[in-house]
């Protein structure tokens, strides 16, 4: 269950969206956010980046990652915790979760 204070509209996504990826969607991200709003709006775009349905190695999704953000391992761990993608319990197999 969502909490009411990160429903976003579109808009407010969208602002966001660019103020974080100065360069466009396709650019790099310039800072990863604090506040958790603004958080979850980055982690699920950077989610949607990834097949449903397709398994990936550490390896894969961190080479997709890089190219986003340097701290790369902090973007995955933070898809982990918010609930964008789960891993295994080896850690050799990560995927996005679908609703």
């Amino acid at each position: 269950m969502v909490n009411i204070r990160y429903v976003t509209t579109e808009e407010e996504k969208q602002k966001v969206l660019s103020a974080y990826f100065k360069e466009g969607l396709s650019g790099q991200l310039d800072t990863f956010p604090s506040k958790e709003k603004r958080k979850l709006i980055i982690l699920q775009n950077i989610s949607e980046r990834f097949e449903l349905g397709r398994v990936y190695s550490e390896i894969e999704i961190n080479e997709v990652l890089k190219t986003i953000y340097g701290d790369f391992a902090t973007i995955r761990r933070e898809l982990i915790v918010y609930g964008f993608m789960n891993r295994s319990k080896d850690f050799s197999e990560y995927w996005i979760k679908e609703d």
